[in-house]
């Protein structure tokens, strides 16, 4: 059950409007690693959990934290967008907002289609999608992109701070960058813990023995120049202490030569050097396609 309550988390406040950061805005609502984006990936990673109740109960805390974060970014969207466009470019654009957005630099679709309110897009208009979350089952691989979507999103959080002078604006990105700060150290340590008791490769229940193991710690070199050999990816003890990095400069091709066979006649490839395509005659036309 969720339960909302009239205030927000923090502050969303701008001290004046202005329609073309609220565009820019959108990149942290409805982007790739937007707060949309991690409030359904942590709410449905904690949905499906069937580990440990403290993950399970870590994972919605913060989900629903996020729900927080979205509802503060749409309301500091909205506010930005109060009185927009807001100077006519010119007379047209004075009697038609839509035409001042454009010239404005805003997107339109904040005068046209949501009515002065943030839409679950991105910064050029893309929709959000399911397709940006990930939720497996496996904390460890959960826990890792978890770690990766914070710290992208508090990336371009950084670089919105950077790109705006409004005191309210900052205000709420500084809290927002805080809580990322929070989440990355709590994604690490929640990676940390579970890395205490299973391997660090995931998942972490396939036996080894199964793959080839004779390429599982070898580095190879498939660029010019060998500076790569110097990196600890490359040398001394494996990360996850099961064997030593070998450096291969050379990697040599382990594979065949693919031959593939002359496809059906039915498909009308080109026909393979030297060879006849079988021909079809009218009975074939006669009969549905095998893979239509």
């Amino acid at each position: 059950m969720f339960y909302h309550i009239k205030e927000l988390q923090y502050n969303a406040k701008p001290s004046q409007p202005d329609p073309v950061y609220a565009k820019k805005l959108q990149e942290i609502l409805g982007g790739q690693f937007g707060e949309i984006s991690v409030m359904m990936q942590y709410l449905f990673q904690g949905f499906n959990c069937r580990a440990e109740a403290k993950y399970r109960d870590m994972i919605l805390d913060i989900g629903t934290e996020e729900i927080a974060h979205v509802e503060m970014i749409a309301t500091m969207i909205a506010q930005l967008l109060d009185g927009a466009p807001a100077n006519a470019q010119e007379e047209a654009a004075a009697q038609n907002p839509a035409v001042a957005a454009v010239l404005g630099g805003m997107n339109p679709q904040h005068a046209i289609v949501s009515g002065l309110g943030a839409t679950a897009t991105d910064s050029v208009g893309y929709p959000w999608n399911a397709r940006y979350m990930i939720a497996s089952g496996n904390l460890l691989a959960d826990f890792r992109a978890n770690l990766n979507a914070e710290s992208q999103g508090r990336l371009q959080v950084v670089r919105l701070y950077e790109s705006t002078t409004d005191p309210g604006v900052r205000d709420m990105l500084s809290f927002l960058i805080a809580r990322d700060t929070m989440h990355q150290n709590q994604w690490m340590a929640a990676i940390e813990e579970l890395e205490q008791t299973q391997k660090p490769i995931v998942p972490s229940t396939f036996p080894q023995e199964l793959e080839k193991q004779e390429v599982s710690y070898a580095f190879m070199n498939f660029s010019k120049g060998e500076e790569s050999a110097q990196g600890r990816w490359a040398n001394g003890q494996s990360i996850d202490q099961q064997a030593n990095f070998e450096y291969i400069a050379k990697p040599e091709a382990m594979g065949q030569v693919p031959q593939l066979q002359q496809a059906p006649a039915y498909i009308h490839n080109s026909p393979m050097p030297g060879m006849n395509p079988p021909a079809l005659d009218q009975a074939n036309y006669d009969q549905p396609g095998p893979i239509m």
